[in-house]
């Protein structure tokens, strides 16, 4: 009932407003992974990039998180020249960055705050979202260092492979749960554009 309410309402604001309600949307869609498709539902679809074990030339030891923004892609390094491969959704532009952290904190249904920089933009935002399938972090989170920056879940399946975020990396609720139970707090995480 509370569902076919909020699609009721959002329907009236669309008709309403169409060019204002699709502005907004999209950038809700943008900053968030929310926006007028947002709907939640345990764990999301299934990547449209299917996660495989794939050859790996980097040097790098097992157990590394190696991102590639220009790829969209997350690597688990396994060794002997293999990783796992994994489809992620990256910052738009004006939002990539590349560096060298480590997982600081892991959450499983995290709740979320927006930093002062996205309020700065989007006043509108809520100022605080308890973890759920509705929330934007999805189904779990790893913090990279001391940065506003997280790998977490999304509940859009169709944004993975895009770029989205305001620079974290998103991947669908199935695949960072997998990846979530794969690695430990201290992981190095390398990310490369």
């Amino acid at each position: 009932m509370i569902r076919a309410l909020a699609l009721l309402v959002a329907a009236v604001t669309v008709l309403g407003g169409a060019g204002q309600a699709q502005a907004q949307g999209f950038d809700l869609r943008d900053i968030l992974g929310g926006g007028p498709n947002f709907h939640g539902g345990g764990l999301g679809g299934t990547s449209p990039i299917r996660r495989t074990t794939v050859s790996f030339s980097g040097n790098y030891a097992p157990g590394t998180i190696y991102i590639s923004t220009a790829e969209r892609r997350l690597y688990l390094v396994l060794g002997n020249g293999q990783a796992l491969a994994y489809g992620i959704g990256v910052g738009r532009d004006g939002f990539r960055w590349s560096g060298n952290h480590r997982i600081t904190a892991k959450k499983e249904w995290p709740s979320w705050t927006p930093p002062a920089q996205m309020l700065r933009r989007r006043p509108d935002l809520p100022r605080h979202m308890v973890g759920g399938e509705d929330n934007p972090l999805g189904a779990r989170a790893m913090y990279l260092g001391s940065t506003l920056y997280r790998i977490h879940g999304s509940n859009e399946p169709e944004t993975i492979g895009q770029a989205v975020s305001s620079g974290c990396f998103r991947m669908t609720n199935e695949d960072v749960t997998d990846l979530y139970n794969r690695v430990s707090v201290g992981t190095p995480v390398i990310v490369r554009n």
